[in-house]
């Protein structure tokens, strides 16, 4: 990839602007903090695998990691290039995705699981904005998973037989095993070209989060990742696009939205069909799964109209030159 190259950003405002590939957002100081804490804590030899520890993380990830996909509808919305029947049709599949979700969890939780950690390897794959190739991009994104299983594979495989509750999680969590050198290789490739091309705090960052996925229990290493690298550049995203709305109205759409997943996803397993798994850190990659796909799709299909709406803007204004 050349020094030169550039990525299209749009914004609500009007036509993509250039901004140098790969320099990223500036890292937040409670990554910083929350990584010491967390290599202080492991080099002292806290019980850090233990059920408090655990169960702590696990609510840290999803009371911190879940409202970053909270926006969606709000930003579909905030593109003004659907009418209200395109309004109704795009809430309705988000949630018509979502219960899909769920009900897969319940139905096929082996299918659910494979589902989950490819959109997973996605997601995460496009905070890589310094790869160009979407394979790359993809096994980057992957490696967020493959560290944990290469180093604890005991641990992550009972996860995922949890998850899948069927003894074809062994399976599932030996190829990510054997993904792992492959999805570290890539990595330490976007780590390079990123510190090369500037994003030094973000290579920094993006190396100490896969140190602690190596180093800490899975669950520890997952929730700084996810809720102190991955979801703030997010936040700052959704933030800057949806810059009119008060600052009340944005607290109380992440609040609303994540508690509304969270009620769906009780009344779902608990009230509607049996409970899927006792295991209550199992259950929340459950419904993290349940929201992550229609985030993603949703996410593809804001950027799709967009890229769009700047691709019309671009030659309206070239036109009329």
């Amino acid at each position: 990839m050349a020094p030169s190259s550039i990525l299209l950003e749009p914004t609500l405002a009007g036509p993509a602007h250039r901004v140098p590939t790969g320099r990223g957002e500036p890292v937040p100081t409670p990554f910083w903090i929350a990584a010491a804490l967390l290599t202080f804590a492991v080099a002292i030899g806290l019980p850090l695998s233990g059920t408090v520890a655990t169960l702590a993380a696990t609510i840290l990830f999803v009371g911190g990691g879940l409202p970053h996909g909270a926006y969606d509808i709000a930003l579909l919305a905030q593109t003004r290039m659907l009418d209200g029947r395109g309004m109704v049709l795009g809430l309705g599949g988000y949630i018509l995705v979502a219960v899909s979700m769920v009900v897969l969890w319940l139905a096929a939780p082996v299918v659910a699981l494979i589902a989950f950690l490819a959109a997973a390897a996605v997601h995460f794959g496009e905070d890589w904005t310094m790869l160009d190739e979407p394979l790359l991009k993809v096994a980057a994104g992957a490696a967020i998973i493959a560290a944990p299983a290469l180093a604890h594979p005991a641990a992550v495989t009972a996860l995922f037989v949890a998850m899948s509750e069927d003894r074809a999680g062994v399976v599932i969590a030996q190829v990510m095993v054997a993904a792992a050198p492959v999805a570290l290789l890539v990595t330490a490739v976007g780590v390079a070209v990123a510190w090369r091309e500037g994003a030094r705090a973000w290579a920094t960052a993006t190396t100490v989060a896969l140190l602690a996925l190596l180093i800490a229990p899975p669950v520890l290493g997952f929730a700084l990742f996810f809720v102190f690298l991955h979801s703030p550049r997010h936040f700052a995203s959704t933030r800057g696009t949806l810059r009119m709305m008060s600052r009340r109205r944005w607290l109380l759409t992440g609040a609303s939205m994540s508690t509304a997943a969270i009620a769906g996803w009780l009344v779902l397993t608990r009230l509607v069909w049996s409970l899927p798994t006792p295991d209550l850190t199992a259950q929340a990659f459950q419904l993290l799964a349940a929201v992550a796909v229609p985030h993603l799709l949703m996410s593809r299909s804001i950027t799709n109209l967009l890229a769009r709406r700047s691709a019309a803007a671009s030659l309206d204004y070239g036109t009329t030159e």
